[in-house]
């Protein structure tokens, strides 16, 4: 194998990683230690390992969603979202179910230094994050085809990932944790929201039972919107009941970013949003680097 071919598998296997959606998985960890470090609990190791963690169970997420959905004949020619690995046929399934088992592998095993530093609840945590990652496109009931993947995101990517990152680090719970976790969970559930209201039309003939196909495309806009809201309304509530610095509101600098989301998502349709859905995950991001400043000034 030359180091052309080489280079190709490289960016092929990146390509499949699905890297725009990546923040989904740095966001909650951001957000989790800036408030460990608040509570003067900062666990830098725990803290790496926890990202690791993240970004390996969102990586093999999205192969397995690749990889069921290319089985289900979801994705095909007339797909309008980014192209996917195997049904561009740059990957086998062989190699897919390799690459999914590899991965999820991997993360559990690095997940067990976060149990035996944490406790058994880590484990639980662990265990269910992974088998939700594989049950989101596959198993004999998918959530994402069934009105469930929304559920999941804010779920798993926002509370649990948030708070979670927050436990092994001051192995405590926190209700300032928590409420942190929901503007995290909500913008990255927004990028879901995106994906879907892009694929309504195609997922509704491929009987892919999501929000957006199940309640009607008007119902996604509405539904995006109040995930703002909510979003942008927790830091205030923060400074109203914990009497925090009002850096808390630094988060409230990308609302013209937000805005500008919400009215390309009313106004666009098809491909055109691919870049809509992209930069939602960059919001997420950006709230949740100013949102951890704020919560550490």
């Amino acid at each position: 194998m030359n180091n052309q071919t080489k280079i190709n598998k490289l960016n092929i296997w990146i390509l499949a990683s699905r890297p725009k959606t990546l923040p989904a998985a740095i966001a909650p960890v951001f957000v989790g230690t800036a408030v460990a470090f608040n509570a003067d609990k900062l666990n830098l190791w725990a803290a790496i390992i926890a990202l690791i963690c993240s970004l390996l169970i969102q990586i093999g997420t999205n192969f397995v969603n690749d990889l069921y959905d290319f089985l289900k004949g979801t994705d095909d020619e007339n797909r309008v979202g980014p192209t996917r690995a195997l049904a561009a046929g740059w990957i086998s399934t062989t190699q897919m179910k390799f690459a999914i088992y590899l991965t999820f592998g991997i993360t559990f095993l690095l997940g067990l230094f976060l149990v035996y530093h944490a406790g058994w609840i880590i484990l639980l945590i662990g265990i269910l994050s992974i088998i939700s990652g594989y049950a989101y496109t596959a198993g004999p009931y998918p959530l994402a085809y069934n009105g469930l993947g929304d559920i999941f995101v804010f779920t798993f990517f926002g509370l649990v990932a948030t708070v979670g990152t927050y436990y092994v680090q001051a192995l405590q719970f926190s209700l300032f944790a928590l409420l942190t976790s929901i503007p995290i969970g909500f913008l990255i559930t927004n990028i879901l929201v995106v994906n879907n209201y892009r694929d309504a039309e195609e997922d509704k003939k491929k009987n892919k039972k999501t929000l957006a196909v199940i309640l009607g495309k008007s119902f996604a806009r509405y539904q995006y919107l109040v995930s703002l809201f909510i979003s942008y309304l927790i830091p205030i509530v923060l400074l109203a009941i914990f009497k925090t610095s009002p850096f808390i509101l630094l988060p409230l600098l990308t609302l013209p970013l937000a805005i500008k989301l919400q009215n390309e998502l009313n106004t666009f349709n098809g491909a055109r949003l691919n870049n809509t859905l992209s930069l939602s995950a960059k919001l997420s991001v950006l709230f949740s680097a100013l949102f951890s400043l704020g919560i550490i000034l």
